[in-house]
């Protein structure tokens, strides 16, 4: 499962109060649809919530905001009171949260109406959207952070990223709802703090969820990310690898060492992991189904020998029509220069299966 469609199916599973287990069913799905999902079915579970709710609302506008806030913390706990916050108005629902204590707030965050949270946050105080954040991070909810976080200002942003921890800030970067705001957030990083999350990465084994973050940016913050990971030290960059390897995530990793230097692409191919035949192999599959050759060949072409080799056999054992799909991928992108010291590489089957396949007699002559 792809670490994007995991995000969904445990925002989901959340939602509807079961173990992301349960929703295997799921798993198969873009992740598109997951979100789709997801916010169909909040929307029915916010909508089709008793009218009880709606009665509590009304009387709630009756009394000051500092006996609403009291009520709502003695009488109807952190769930029953997010559901009322979502039928007031939000200017209402930010005075009385103004009113109650921060842990209270955090915990009823998690219950809210996702479609009330702009209007509600936007309200607030900033020093106690900050509190607030920093009682979730303390919580260790990063996924209720992962929704509040897209509407932030900048400034609150700021002062919350001074305020928690690098791997909050990855945790809560993995769930976000706004993806869109991603590259603004690590825009607010300057270089020596964005290099102490990729760190974390490593350190705390979080290497999906800062792929996952690196997928959703592009531009200049992709580039950012792919420097400061070159940076690390043999055995960090090495674990990623192990991960890409293990949980088939090399379409997200390969255009991020595309990006990066000769001098750090070849750093990149000295990785133990990357001599490993079984490693290669299934970068060679995730190349095929993905067409990242442009991506993955000059990575390939750093490698020592042994390795390149173990590329060349692995290309040569693909199946007919994968081994054709390669053919016609490296001709559409012009990486006969790339891709012919492998097939030099390759056994004298390997090569003639090339040769006879369709898509190569159908190409131009490098």
């Amino acid at each position: 499962m792809s670490a994007a469609r995991r995000a969904e199916v445990e925002k989901t599973a959340r939602l509807v109060g079961v173990d992301a287990g349960g929703l295997g069913f799921l798993a198969g799905l873009p992740g598109e649809d997951v979100r789709a999902f997801r916010e169909q079915a909040g929307a029915a579970l916010n909508d089709g919530a008793p009218e009880m709710l709606d009665r509590i609302a009304a009387a709630t506008k009756l009394v000051p905001a500092p006996v609403a806030a009291a009520i709502s913390q003695k009488a109807l706990g952190p769930r029953l009171a997010a559901a009322v916050a979502g039928r007031l108005e939000a200017g209402r629902a930010a005075d009385i949260i103004a009113r109650l204590p921060v842990d209270f707030t955090a915990e009823s965050c998690a219950h809210l109406d996702p479609r009330k949270i702009a209007g509600i946050v936007d309200r607030l105080e900033e020093g106690l959207v900050v509190r607030i954040a920093v009682a979730l991070a303390e919580r260790r909810d990063h996924l209720t952070m992962g929704r509040f976080v897209g509407h932030l200002r900048d400034g609150v942003l700021g002062r919350i990223l001074e305020r928690i921890g690098d791997t909050d800030v990855l945790r809560a970067g993995f769930y976000v709802d706004q993806p869109e705001r991603l590259p603004r957030i690590l825009e607010l990083m300057d270089d020596d703090r964005l290099g102490s999350v990729v760190r974390a990465a490593a350190a705390a084994g979080l290497w999906e969820e800062a792929l996952a973050v690196a997928d959703a940016v592009g531009g200049e913050q992709r580039l950012r990310i792919a420097r400061l990971t070159a940076r690390l030290d043999g055995a960090e960059l090495a674990s990623l690898v192990r991960v890409t390897h293990e949980a088939g995530l090399w379409e997200t990793l390969l255009p991020l060492v595309a990006l990066l230097g000769e001098e750090d692409r070849l750093a990149v191919a000295r990785l133990e992991p990357l001599h490993d035949p079984r490693v290669l192999a299934g970068a060679v599959r995730a190349v095929v189904a993905t067409g990242l050759w442009g991506a993955f060949l000059p990575l390939a072409g750093a490698l020592p020998a042994e390795a390149r080799k173990a590329v060349a056999d692995a290309a040569a054992g693909l199946g007919d029509e994968e081994l054709d799909a390669l053919v016609r991928e490296v001709a559409r992108q012009d990486l006969w220069e790339l891709v012919l010291p492998l097939v030099e590489l390759m056994d004298d089957t390997g090569r003639q299966r090339l040769f006879d396949l369709p898509a190569f007699r159908d190409q131009p002559a490098p």
